[in-house]
């Protein structure tokens, strides 16, 4: 395998809180938590095969007390960290630009209050991504953003939540833009930069099925899992091959619930992969992170962007958003 033959992986820490927020159950408000039993399970398994990744902190967690050793073991662990806002609110493209940078902010300070690190990568809650929030990023000296998500199933995955979820009318104005629109798909899987004024800021995006443009992150393979092990494995294989052929390094997308089984949490049940049991769902994650292994070095997302930085050269694409007008 080649020295530059790289995959990066990260992990959004969402806490359940804000995907009972995200689904309109007030019962977030009282930010109940996994992460004690989640973050162990996680640092577990890719201790056991030798593999850092980036965690994408909720600022909001790391300020309350009774998440702050969990949080803290991810980075005693020698894991990167990201900055994930610190609501967890996934229409960012509704707040104006002060509101923005008193959300950077609080999260920055709180992540490093607990974990000793100052961020240098970002990802928007529910890919939710604008030209003003990557200029903010920029004026902040942000490393890179890694928000942009090329599906072309966002928009299905969108109605599944509005079909799902008992929100009121506000709130579904407010998730209008929620996981981006079809037309976002046609934006490169491959990193490149955002033109912002005379700066640019690099794009790590998600990455999904080169040319098809259909999600390979790690829940939705488990997804496909529960149907059939067989097809999630050539599923998979044919992303690889796909990869391979157009020479994307992926950068490859995973949530706690990928760690979470039916019997861990039955208030998460209506999302997908929440009905099977945690050992099947663990056995999958095995097989996909060995199986992508075998033709990718795992990375953290800050070394996949030195390695980009010092040996490509990326387009640049002007910041226009369908979700500027919504």
């Amino acid at each position: 395998m080649s020295d530059r033959s790289r995959m990066s992986l990260s992990l959004d820490l969402d806490n359940k809180w804000s995907y009972l927020r995200t689904y309109g159950n007030d019962a977030w408000q009282t930010f109940p938590s996994y992460l004690d039993v989640v973050c162990e399970r996680i640092l577990e398994f890719f201790d056991r095969r030798g593999i850092r990744i980036t965690f994408f902190i909720v600022g909001k967690d790391a300020e309350i007390g009774r998440n702050r050793a969990a949080i803290a073991s991810l980075s005693d662990a020698g894991h990167e960290i990201g900055n994930h806002s610190f609501l967890h609110e996934p229409w960012l493209h509704l707040y104006s630009e002060r509101q923005f940078e008193s959300d950077l902010s609080l999260a920055e300070d709180a992540i490093e209050d607990v974990t000793g690190v100052r961020v240098e990568g970002f990802r928007g809650p529910g890919y939710s991504i604008t030209e003003m929030t990557l200029r903010v990023l920029k004026q902040r000296n942000y490393r890179y953003d890694a928000t942009a998500f090329p599906n072309i199933l966002n928009p299905l995955a969108r109605a599944y939540l509005f079909a799902t979820a008992g929100l009121s009318a506000e709130e579904r104005r407010k998730r209008k833009a929620l996981f981006g629109s079809f037309s976002d798909a046609f934006r490169p899987v491959k990193p490149y930069r955002w033109e912002l004024e005379g700066a640019a800021l690099l794009e790590l995006p998600v990455t999904t099925m080169p040319v098809f443009k259909t999600p390979i992150h790690f829940s939705y393979l488990i997804y496909l899992g529960g149907f059939s092990k067989w097809l999630a494995r050539v599923y998979l294989d044919m992303a690889v091959g796909m990869c391979r052929l157009t020479g994307t390094e992926p950068s490859l997308l995973l949530h706690p619930l990928d760690f979470l089984g039916a019997e861990d949490d039955r208030d998460l049940a209506a999302f997908p992969g929440m009905r099977l049991p945690l050992s099947n769902k663990l056995e999958m994650l095995g097989m996909f992170v060995d199986q992508l292994a075998e033709s990718f070095r795992p990375v953290t997302m800050g070394e996949h962007v030195a390695h980009i930085e010092s040996h490509q050269t990326l387009r640049q694409f002007p910041p226009v958003f369908s979700n500027q007008s919504v």
